[in-house]
This record gives C-alpha cells, structure tokens and sequence, in this order.
C-alpha cells in the first residue's frame, strides 16, 4: 500500500520557522527520526518512509502554498496513489495551539493551500491533518501572524505536537481515517 502525505509550507529560509510552514517542519521531523532524506524533485521535495509494510511518500510542495495541487496532483499520478490514500498536513487559524483534527474530507476552510488541491484535483474528498496556530493576532494582521514566527511559548509546545501529528500519519497509513479519527481527534490540547 502507498501513501502520499502532502505537508504544506513555502519554500525558502523566510518562511522556514513560521506558523504556515508547519506541514513542512512536521514531515522534516518524520524524516529526521525515520534516518531519510530528502530529494529535490518535480514540483516539491520528497523522501520514502517504509512503516509496517506501507510506503509512504512524504511531499514538500516547492510550487508555494497556494499552488499546492500542482504538485499533489503530479505526484499522485506519478506514484500511482488513488485520492484516498492522500492525507494533506496543514496549519488552521479557526484551532487553538495545541488542537489536532484530522478528516477524511471537507471544505478548505479559507485556506489557499487545500483550496488549490481541491480545485486542482476537482474534489474535496481527501484526508487532512489541521494542525491549530490559533488566532491570537488583531483586525487586518492575519498574513503577518500566519507568516510570523512561532512565539517561544508556541516553540515549547511543538515537540509534543509534532510527534502526536507524526503518529497520526503512522496511524493514517495503517488502521484508516476513521479509526485515526476515533483515536486522535478527542485527545484535546
């Protein structure tokens, strides 16, 4: 069985420790703990991470968030993955810090990332993990908070976060979305 695990960022040392880039810093940690690399490819970085007989394809898109579904798509083809084996790990201003939610399909929410994906791939029934940055910035400052940096509260934080997220990918792989779902999505911060 293959997955594609689509983390969504910007590429560029700019965005690297920002709030938007979590898709990115998740997958890099998945990476880094699994002793994979990455490699520059069409349309985004990728690696393969082997986990208890599936394979999965970790993609860091290098189109920019709001191009994402060129690349998902791309290698989704290449790969020869079906949608449903997709999961598209993305920040969400609408959770608190700390909140995890993982779905099997929905609306983007008002984010330019699953909004290209859905666009591109004409529909809206992929799995996603939101990852909560809260919203803890005032009227108009939305793009600055999104593309600012963690805090060092925040940054204390996402160890721990970033370790349930890669469980649930692990988990996403090997017992289905709505088991994960069971599992994760009532843990709370």
């Amino acid at each position: 069985m293959k997955y594609l695990i689509a983390g969504l960022g910007n590429p560029g040392d700019e965005y690297k420790n920002t709030r938007h880039n979590i898709g990115f810093k998740i997958l890099d940690a998945l990476a880094d703990a699994s002793n994979i690399v990455f490699s520059d490819h069409r349309y985004g970085w990728t690696a393969e991470y082997k986990f208890k007989g599936r394979t999965f394809i970790l993609l860091k898109p290098s189109t920019y968030m709001n191009l994402s579904g060129r690349a998902v798509s791309f290698w989704l083809q290449k790969e020869k993955i079906p949608v449903e084996n997709l999961l598209v790990v993305v920040d969400d201003l609408a959770l608190p810090l700390g909140t995890l939610r993982l779905r099997g399909k929905g609306s983007d929410a008002g984010h330019n990332g699953l909004k290209n994906i859905t666009a591109v791939l004409g529909s809206q029934d992929y799995a996603r993990l939101r990852f909560g940055i809260g919203n803890n910035f005032g009227r108009g400052q939305q793009v600055d908070y999104v593309l600012g940096e963690w805090t060092k509260d925040e940054q204390a934080e996402l160890p721990g976060l970033i370790d349930t997220s890669i469980e649930i990918i692990r988990s996403f792989g090997t017992v289905g979305v709505a088991q994960t779902m069971n599992q994760f999505n009532n843990k709370g911060k």
